[in-house]
């Protein structure tokens, strides 16, 4: 059966780089197996369903297992956003992803992280990102579902560039991440929580181009792996998070 290769051999060259080196038995075709995880996590398919034309599903489940303990995955879309050039303005923002039964189950107190957390919604992860002014991803970070909107600003703070200008919503209006980013030279572009006593001001006609990291979240949400978590592991679930972002917008 003849399947479409989802990765052009230009897109592999920029990719190959962080692939671990091979020992012993050549591997199986890169481009072949790699096409055969975008396609399943793009379609949301188990993977004993992956069409016979890629490999032996046990093949691609094992690479995408495999390399995602080792950070393959993330490191690719850490690398690639990073050869960018700094950016004018970023925006901050974070969405839900619903966990699916098979990635719930056995979730309980006290056992390996999983970044699954129980809200209103029900058992569900966290996506936190940071966009440049294009609405490109440049940091990803996954928490449990119930972490708040400021607690994940804190967690990214650390690894935000140095823009002009940083865009976020309300739930960012704290005194400590205003003062943080005037720390840094970042010009703060948050509106103010109602209930503040002085309201900040702040740039309505700027702010209008925060849609775009919304419409980043709508574009890596129609990989079906990615709008809803299938897998119990945390690491294997960012790496379906960072090819997502990485298809989409850095190859």
């Amino acid at each position: 059966m003849d399947v479409p290769f989802l990765l052009s051999r230009a897109q592999m060259r920029r990719i190959e780089p962080f692939f671990p080196l091979s020992h012993g038995v050549p591997r199986v075709d890169d481009r072949r197996i790699v096409s055969g995880i975008v396609y399943v996590i793009k379609h949301g398919l188990m993977w004993r369903d992956a069409p016979k034309g890629y490999g032996p599903h046990k093949t691609i489940y094992n690479r995408f297992i495999r390399w995602s303990r080792l950070g393959v995955f993330n490191r690719i879309f850490a690398e690639l956003a990073g050869q960018a050039e700094e950016p004018d303005a970023i925006m901050i923002n974070a969405t839900h992803l619903k966990a699916h039964r098979t990635a719930a189950s056995l979730f309980k107190r006290g056992a390996v992280p999983r970044r699954i957390g129980r809200t209103k919604g029900g058992l569900n992860s966290k996506l936190h990102a940071v966009c440049d002014g294009l609405g490109r991803p440049i940091i990803l970070l996954l928490t449990e579902g119930q972490m708040s909107d400021h607690k994940g600003a804190v967690l990214l703070f650390p690894s935000l560039p140095r823009a002009k200008v940083l865009l976020g919503g309300k739930g960012y209006d704290s005194d400590w991440f205003r003062a943080a980013l005037e720390s840094q030279g970042i010009d703060v572009c948050i509106p103010p929580k109602a209930n503040r006593k002085v309201q900040y001001y702040y740039d309505k006609q700027l702010y209008r181009q925060r849609h775009k990291v919304e419409n980043m979240f709508g574009r890596i949400k129609d990989w079906r792996r990615v709008a809803t978590r299938y897998d119990r592991c945390a690491h294997t679930f960012m790496s379906a998070i960072s090819i997502a972002a990485t298809v989409c917008y850095w190859l």
